[in-house]
């Protein structure tokens, strides 16, 4: 029994697949073993950054090294020797690397340099170093080079911070460069003093910054990244950016990056594709190297040298800018060679068919390194495959992650509120979706991000008021198409939040039904910004019911957060009225009840509901603070019958909170 891993005992269906568990976890102990062998730690090993690229050496000098075993001729060119590709070459050194010591006095602080690279295929290419810390964009002529970076004064920290601290994950999805109201790419520093009190003000205790990762086209949320340790400089300097973790830090706020280690952008010119013109260093030589869906290169997990490289990433972010952990993009296109475009129907496709089995032991590898480097580091996988055991620590048998984002819950609301009537929302398939998960491995719930904000697809704000939005928002303004979406987008995100798993998420102005959809500037929209920023006015402005939402997602959170919901707790379906549409649901000590009906409002609804004592109201969405009809009288007390029920006036299309009294 000794030898069947933890994740096999907890779930017997997994017992035919303990040898492929059990593998997973002799792979990742022996290359461990081996790692700490020749390094003497993980962290050592995670070190390239630091072997790597441009760094200031004890005698004042300079080093060059760069990782390219198949190139025939490397130099280093740039402001420093007028872009000379004679005048400073690189020699060849051990393990593929290529060096050069310069004196001190060569290179300066904001020197822009690139490599000149000779490639196994005879090309002649500029590029940019794999471990550049600084990238930045010719203004006239759009092309980046790596920029020395070494300021006279290194950034001094003011604030400590635990991750371990926050118990349960309430996640703002942010991104720097759209977060203000003006049509421009908005800074570091700007987010740090005008978004990030917002995001603490309204209760959210982690902030995840989307496009931080150097990347070439602004339009790809930077999911397309080019130079991986350097910070996207559109959005300030590193300093910048380290004000911006520190002052989160500061309110109490831990900072995720969201990071992408699933793919890179193809771009020669910017990114590490062909870097050495042998066509296989990153990235696979064969079609296991392209990504035809998001048109971009997939990494070789298995070339040791590649997973240090992004190991030391995950290493570098920790330490230099103190991040309290990763969003890893894409594990769903990691895990898999068909790259998820696959159904998952039985458990032999978690562990045999079309496992890419080094990109398993990659994550097993960096989730153990971020909590090495960073105790109680929060770790989330993007899946949408459910891999068992991805939230599982890797001694169990699984990937370490600590929890991973119900992806399922947003496309099931968006596919309802496209396809089904209110009148027929199915309560069992409602309950079913956003209740079915892995016991033991925590959820992200949440009921939009941006990936529904995008162009060609609506916010729910935006698919239940849709033009209405922009005439009818006002107060005093009856509108019953407003009327129904302001009520409905209050009990989707109550039920996702209370139901869909262990912790919440919500994208950047989502919380008070941001208007319209998202859309980057580029050649189809004439390059505009005028979809690509955040309109708080809206919901500052107390005579638009935009404020209504942003209160209600505030009492939302702190009514979950004193209760401890969501929490580890499964919750507990008390009470379905299919007729009515009514659903009664229990969570910790909260008791919730869901009034789906469009039209029937129930007096005297009963139901069970387990325990004695009474219960007061402490949220109702149709309270009129929160742009509700208050039906509801909030002073009530209710107290549970000898027969073990609950009775109370559930008005149409509401969702209520009821907590024990003390």
């Amino acid at each position: 029994m000794s030898d069947i891993p933890q994740l096999v005992r907890d779930d017997p269906w997994l017992e035919s697949h303990t040898g492929d568990i059990q593998g997973r976890i002799e792979r990742f102990q022996q290359t461990l073993s081996d790692i700490e062998g020749r390094n003497g730690s993980l962290p050592a090993f995670a070190n390239g950054h630091k072997l790597t690229g441009i760094h200031r050496q004890p005698d004042g000098g300079w080093m060059v090294r760069e990782w390219l075993p198949k190139a025939k001729a490397v130099s280093l060119i740039g402001d420093f020797n007028d872009w000379n590709r004679d005048s400073h070459p690189l020699a060849p050194a051990r393990g593929g690397v290529w060096q050069l010591h310069l004196p001190a006095g060569t290179l300066s602080h904001g020197q822009k340099v690139k490599l000149h690279i000779v490639g196994a295929d005879g090309s002649h290419r500029d590029r940019i170093p794999a471990c550049i810390l600084r990238a930045v964009q010719d203004p006239q002529s759009h092309d980046f080079s790596g920029q020395i970076w070494e300021p006279e004064e290194s950034y001094q920290w003011r604030n400590d911070f635990d991750p371990s601290s926050v118990k349960v994950p309430l996640i703002y999805e942010a991104h720097v460069g759209m977060s203000g109201e003006e049509g421009r790419v908005h800074s570091y520093r700007e987010f740090a003093n005008a978004t990030l009190p917002r995001i603490a003000a309204d209760g959210y205790n982690i902030v995840q910054l989307m496009a931080v990762q150097e990347h070439p086209y602004y339009g790809s949320f930077g999911y397309h990244v080019s130079s991986f340790f350097a910070p996207s400089s559109r959005f300030g300097t590193p300093e910048d950016l380290k004000y911006l973790v520190d002052t989160a830090h500061g309110l109490g706020i831990a900072v995720l990056l969201d990071i992408v280690h699933s793919h890179a952008v193809k771009n020669i010119a910017e990114g590490l594709n062909d870097l050495d013109g042998s066509g296989n260093l990153y990235f696979h030589g064969d079609d296991r190297g392209d990504h035809p869906q998001w048109d971009s290169k997939v990494f070789d997990y298995g070339r040791p040298e590649v997973r240090q490289f992004l190991l030391s990433n995950v290493r570098y972010w920790l330490e230099e800018f103190r991040f309290d952990g990763f969003r890893f993009d894409g594990i769903t296109s990691m895990l898999y060679w068909h790259r998820g475009c696959e159904s998952f129907d039985n458990y032999s496709k978690y562990f045999t068919n079309g496992v890419d089995h080094d990109a398993i032991l990659y994550l097993q590898l960096a989730t153990s390194l971020a909590q090495e480097i960073r105790p109680g580091a929060i770790v989330i996988a993007e899946d949408m495959s459910g891999m068992p055991g991805l939230c599982r620590p890797v001694s169990e048998g699984g990937v370490g992650f600590t929890a991973r984002l119900a992806m399922g819950i947003p496309d099931f609301w968006i596919k309802l509120l496209k396809h089904t009537k209110d009148e027929d929302w199915n309560l069992d398939e409602i309950w079913g979706t956003l209740t079915n998960r892995r016991h033991g491995e925590a959820n992200i719930a949440y009921a939009e991000s941006h990936d529904q904000a995008l162009v060609g697809d609506k916010t729910l704000a935006f698919w239940l008021m849709d033009e209405k939005m922009y005439w009818n928002m006002g107060k005093d303004d009856p509108d019953p198409v407003v009327e129904r979406g302001i009520a409905l987008h209050k009990i989707i995100r109550l039920l996702t939040f209370a139901l869909g798993g262990e912790g919440w998420l919500n994208f950047m102005g989502n919380e008070f039904g941001h208007p319209e959809w998202l859309d980057f500037p580029r050649e189809g929209n004439g390059w505009s910004y005028h979809y690509c920023r955040r309109q708080w006015s809206l919901a500052d402005n107390p005579a638009l019911k935009y404020a209504w939402l942003g209160a209600f997602d505030k009492v939302m959170l702190e009514t979950g957060r004193q209760h401890g919901v969501p929490g580890p707790e499964r919750a507990q379906n008390l009470w379905m009225d299919y007729e009515r549409k009514i659903m009664c649901a229990r969570r910790g000590d909260l008791i919730f009840v869901f009034n789906l009906s469009v039209d029937i409002s129930v007096p005297d609804f009963e139901f069970p509901i387990p325990g004695t004592g009474a219960y007061r109201l402490i949220l109702d969405t149709d309270a009129r603070d929160i742009g509700g009809q208050g039906r509801v009288d909030a002073s009530i007390e209710y107290p549970v019958s000898e027969e073990g029920k609950l009775t109370i006036y559930s008005p149409a299309r509401t969702a209520m909170v009821f907590a024990p009294m003390k």
